[in-house]
């Protein structure tokens, strides 16, 4: 196999790895914001005892975060020299502003978020916790803006030729306001509150399948429904908005993610289908001129299709590109349909009535997990056969001195330290949860909380 995609393959599985738990810990964080905030209002013993419960689970994602992150940097220097000395001033400076600006903030307050409950006043506890959750939304705009800027490059000027070639910011901020950043953190933002809304969802329901620990898991349940409601509906907003920036500045993209080769005719959406590479044709249930109307707003406005573009300028697995992306839509929509049916039962007060949809709910956790994952390979499938779009190809930014045999023996060891680390996360994760935040029954004899159990109830 080539070096160049066993390269590719190590750095997605890296990267796919890692972004299972930063998200999680954005999203979870938010959340955490929300519980400790309304005890501060209410001095519901219960909203801290959720604070306390998802405190400990947030600490295991964000230390696992952690260690995976920090392998992805090595793989630039390791497999993707010339890459890294292409886009090095560009992305030396985002990764120093995510360290002075984001992590130092995340981690500088996660210390008393995790250890100050019984040390600081709950005014400052709770100050601690919007800081941690801050720093880690800083910290994916800095991650975003790095990445928006090879889909989108500007605020730079080329320097030397051929192999020395590199990109040199001449001016910053317009680096950091690229065309698709601002848009493309608002919807990895987004996504990361449905997957912290979801893991709450999805533990809750689980304990009110197993009759364990109900008031707490009704009251958590109700919170993570109105921030997964409110998130999955913005999230058509954010996306669409994002579809548009893809549809200006990268319209190879576009038609990749819609199967659309005819560079004369409408655009049709499709709602499932596959393509057929050596056709050069799309089949399945499609939406007549929808692209067309999404993107112009009339259903007969042409929209450039691959044949408009060189063979070697278009994105190589079309199918990857065309699957993911509605498999990510999918994951959105089905998301959007359980959070509004529950919404509405709760406006009828009966959301915990249906044993179905709670069994729905505690196993919807994977919806935004393989949306988030689905929509990052659609956007990164989609940009190549460029790395750094329109102007540095893959295939020239692989490291020189690397070979096939050296990225073989480095994925293997990562695919079983990773696949490890992954069981130890499992393990730990179904231990917290099944431990739950307090032992069976500790929570009837205490007489605060059966002086304000009843209000839950009316939520």
């Amino acid at each position: 196999m080539e070096v160049e995609i066993l390269a590719r393959v190590q750095f997605a599985f890296t990267i796919a790895f890692h972004y299972i738990y930063p998200p999680l810990s954005i999203g979870l964080g938010l959340v955490m914001v929300a519980m400790e905030g309304l005890y501060l209002k209410t001095g519901n013993v219960l909203y801290e005892k959720m604070t306390r419960f998802y405190t400990r689970i947030f600490a295991l994602i964000f230390g696992i975060g952690v260690a995976t992150g920090i392998v992805m940097e090595f793989e630039f220097g390791t497999n993707w020299a010339t890459y890294s000395r292409y886009v090095g001033d560009v992305f030396g400076s985002a990764l120093a502003a995510e360290g002075i600006f984001a992590f130092a903030l995340e981690s500088g307050f996660l210390g008393v978020l995790l250890f100050g409950w019984n040390k600081v006043s709950p005014r400052v506890h709770f100050f601690s916790t919007v800081m941690v959750t801050l720093g880690s939304m800083f910290s994916a705009i800095w991650i975003v803006v790095a990445n928006s800027w090879q889909q989108t490059p500007a605020g730079y000027h080329i320097v030397g030729t051929g192999l020395n070639a590199r990109a040199e910011i001449t001016d910053f901020w317009a680096m950091v306001f690229n065309p698709s950043s601002v848009d493309r953190v608002i919807h990895v933002w987004i996504g990361s509150f449905l997957a912290g809304a979801f893991l709450v969802l999805s533990i809750s329901a689980y304990y009110i399948l197993k009759g364990k620990f109900q008031d707490f898991a009704r009251a958590s349940f109700k919170i993570a429904l109105v921030l997964a409601t409110v998130s999955g509906l913005a999230q058509l907003f954010a996306g669409h908005r994002s579809a548009d920036i893809v549809a200006k500045y990268q319209p190879a993209k576009l038609a990749a993610l819609e199967g659309h080769f005819d560079s004369l005719g409408t655009g049709d959406m499709y709602l499932v289908g596959y393509i057929d590479k050596k056709a050069q044709k799309t089949h399945g249930i499609r939406i007549p001129g929808g692209l067309s109307f999404l993107t112009h707003g009339d259903f007969k406005a042409p929209i450039r299709g691959l044949r408009s573009f060189k063979p070697d300028d278009r994105p190589k697995a079309l199918n990857v590109t065309f699957q993911s992306y509605h498999i990510m839509i999918a994951c959105g929509m089905a998301m959007i349909a359980l959070t509004l049916y529950a919404c509405w039962l709760w406006y009828k007060r009966k959301l915990f009535d249906k044993r179905w949809l709670l069994l729905l709910f505690a196993w919807a956790v994977i919806l935004p997990q393989v949306a988030n994952q689905a929509g990052w390979y659609a956007a990164e499938t989609g940009r190549q056969p460029w790395v750094v779009y329109g102007l540095l190809r893959t295939s020239d930014a692989l490291s020189k001195s690397v070979t096939a045999n050296q990225v073989i023996f480095s994925l293997v060891l990562f695919s079983l330290v990773y696949t490890l680390l992954f069981i130890l996360f499992i393990y730990l994760l179904n231990k917290k949860i099944k431990h739950g935040p307090y032992s069976t029954g500790d929570i009837d004899h205490s007489p605060r909380h059966k002086t304000m159990a009843g209000e839950f109830e009316g939520i």
